[in-house]
């Protein structure tokens, strides 16, 4: 078969998609590996508590600021060549990391792995949709949703072992590592990162006026403050399980990272059953009204001091299981929202960039909350009234995307 620009393609091509979800499993194992290693890491530097904030966040406030604009790039230049570049920028930004020697060269280093993510996660969905048949790509979209959890989770697991061998210079050897196979896998697929000639409109030159044909569509925006709702749940779970664990119920740092790791594993396969519902042509908001319903009861049980601290768990993991519907069905959108290949990377930006809000702000709100009122369990109020939104927004979705004419699992 042949895989040159222009050519059609028979089937979709599998080894090149788990190269592309490698290259985001990677970046995400950049995005996590700050949070565990925070200790360490103040240790070797002698960090505050607030630059050790600013390290950890220093990823969240640049896709805050500049997603559309990677997003944007990746219509202009390719996104195998920004892929490759991010993967690039992320070897850059962890060697420099180990060489540093103080807090403002770490901070540096950080900001350029920060880079790095955010042009892999918006350059790789163009590479699967580029190398997925059309029938497949929601399905590899919806699979892709999942690169975040399972970069953090992989992390979490080889951390324990890889702390003993090499304190954090291992963590951040493991992830230069990830990050070497990824560009290499792509490297090695690029012939399969191309569009077929149909699916390429030759008036869109990737500019300006394909960016705002996607950002003018009320769809885009609705989708993107759904996905912050839900950005603001699980990142609020990951900052506050480990901390009830360890300092509300007094377990072990083993059983905090074993019990927080399945937590944010379960994301994966929630990811995948959405991808698959969505290829059954399950409709999308529908999808995005149950995801977000379930995951506000599941998270209020998990705030509750009536409830068995087994029970309280099992809520946990059910809220990021469930809620694996929703990155799912909102990252797979590209095929309603993006008219042309060259607008995927676009909305990919804008999702994101919306998202990040979500994920910077649930953590310091919950923080205000449990200060003010003095128990974990009065922050519940926040991420259920999330859901809660979320529920409308998905309603409001699903309204919006029967006008585009099309079947959710377009």
């Amino acid at each position: 078969m042949r895989t040159t620009a222009g050519a059609p393609r028979t089937r979709t091509q599998w080894l090149a998609v788990a190269a592309a979800v490698l290259c985001g499993i990677a970046v995400a194992s950049n995005v996590g590996k700050v949070s565990i290693m925070i200790a360490p890491l103040r240790d070797a530097f002698g960090l505050s508590l607030l630059e050790a904030g600013w390290l950890s966040s220093a990823i969240n406030l640049l896709a805050m600021s500049s997603a559309v604009i990677f997003g944007f790039s990746a219509g202009r230049i390719g996104g195998l060549k920004l892929c490759l570049a991010g993967i690039g920028l992320g070897l850059v930004g962890g060697v420099g990391s180990l060489l540093a020697t103080a807090f403002p060269l770490l901070l540096a280093a950080r900001v350029i792995e920060g880079a790095g993510y955010m042009a892999v996660a918006v350059s790789a969905p163009i590479l699967l949709s580029a190398a997925s048949l059309p029938l497949d790509r929601r399905f590899v979209l919806s699979v892709w949703a999942a690169y975040m959890p399972a970069g953090i989770g992989l992390v979490m697991i080889v951390a324990p072992w890889l702390v003993v061998l090499g304190g954090w210079h291992a963590i951040w050897w493991f992830s230069i590592a990830l990050l070497s196979t990824g560009g290499l896998a792509v490297y090695l697929q690029r012939h399969h990162y191309h569009f077929a000639e149909a699916e390429v409109d030759g008036k869109d030159d990737g500019g300006l006026a394909g960016a705002w044909e996607v950002m003018r569509q009320p769809l885009a925006w609705t989708l993107g403050l759904l996905f912050a709702t839900w950005a603001l749940q699980h990142f609020t779970l990951i900052v506050w399980l480990p901390s009830f664990l360890r300092e509300q119920r007094g377990l072990d740092l083993e059983w905090v990272a074993l019990l927080s790791c399945i937590m944010v594993l379960a994301n994966v396969p929630g990811n995948i059953i959405g991808g698959s519902l969505l290829r059954r042509n399950v409709e999308r908001g529908k999808l995005l009204m149950l995801g977000s319903g379930l995951s506000g009861l599941c998270m209020y049980a998990a705030f509750s001091p009536l409830l068995p601290d087994v029970v309280r768990y099992l809520a946990c993991v059910g809220v990021s299981f469930v809620g694996g519907l929703i990155p799912s069905s909102i990252m797979s959108a590209s095929t309603v929202i993006a008219r042309t290949p060259r607008q995927i990377g676009t909305f990919q930006g804008l999702s994101m960039q919306i998202a990040n809000l979500g994920q910077f702000l649930g953590p310091p709100l919950i923080a205000a909350l449990v200060a003010s009122r003095g128990d974990w369990e009065s922050a519940a109020v926040l991420p259920v009234g999330a859901a809660v939104l979320g529920v409308l927004l998905g309603a409001a979705a699903w309204k919006m995307e029967r006008g585009y004419g099309v079947r959710a699992g377009r």
